[in-house]
């Protein structure tokens, strides 16, 4: 299960880790779409990661999602509404929430809830020699989802981590890693990836 974990061409993918999903003074937590704290609580889990990706050479990529004008077409306002204010491009609730990304890592900006529609992620991947991704983040059932299936179209191991996720529901949440298990990729936990890293990274750390 962990064979599509390998450094050398697997990247940790970071969805939408932003204000406006995971803080409590957010445009989700003000409209009572999600469960916060489910959010909150992927913070450590990620975070653990990252330093096991980094540790081990294993690239790291923030995916954040942005709206304006300029991208709301008319199908996305019948979906969900002109007047959603939600990850306004340059406002507060687009900024990242507690995890930021440092000098080396890649960054993403998106539009749609797939990391891959509309945006360079593909080309980025390729160019790092990735064939194995490893997803994370909000919310389960939507972006990473989205991402995940998009992942596996383009021929992506895709790998999604259970604990460093969060759904609109619980019920959602279990939905999605069911789906993803059973036709579009593995789901393991943070321990499990992060045990495979920190092996990894180990000759690297007792070479230096």
């Amino acid at each position: 299960m962990t064979a599509h974990l390998q450094p050398q061409d697997t990247a940790l993918v970071i969805i939408d880790m932003q204000n406006d999903f995971c803080h409590e003074d957010g445009a989700s937590a003000k409209r009572g779409l999600a469960d916060i704290a489910a959010f909150q609580a992927c913070v450590p889990k990620i975070d653990g990661l990252i330093a096991h990706a980094r540790a081990a050479g294993v690239p790291v990529v923030f995916v954040y999602m942005t709206l304006d004008d300029t991208t709301k077409s008319e199908a996305w306002t019948n979906k969900h509404g002109s007047e959603m204010s939600i990850v306004v491009k340059g406002s507060w609730g687009a900024d990242y929430y507690k995890l930021y990304p440092q000098p080396g890592d890649a960054v993403v900006e998106k539009h749609r809830y797939s990391g891959f529609i509309g945006t360079n992620l593909d080309l980025i991947l390729r160019s790092m020699g990735c064939k194995s991704i490893v997803l994370t983040g909000v919310l389960t059932n939507v972006c990473v989802e989205s991402t995940a299936r998009d992942g596996f179209m383009l021929d992506y191991n895709v790998t999604l981590v259970s604990d460093a996720c969060a759904g609109s529901s619980p019920e959602a949440h279990a939905g999605t890693l069911a789906n993803i298990a059973s036709v579009f990729g593995t789901v393991l936990d943070a321990e499990q990836v992060g045990a495979v890293w920190q092996a990894a990274a180990a000759p690297v750390e007792a070479s230096a």
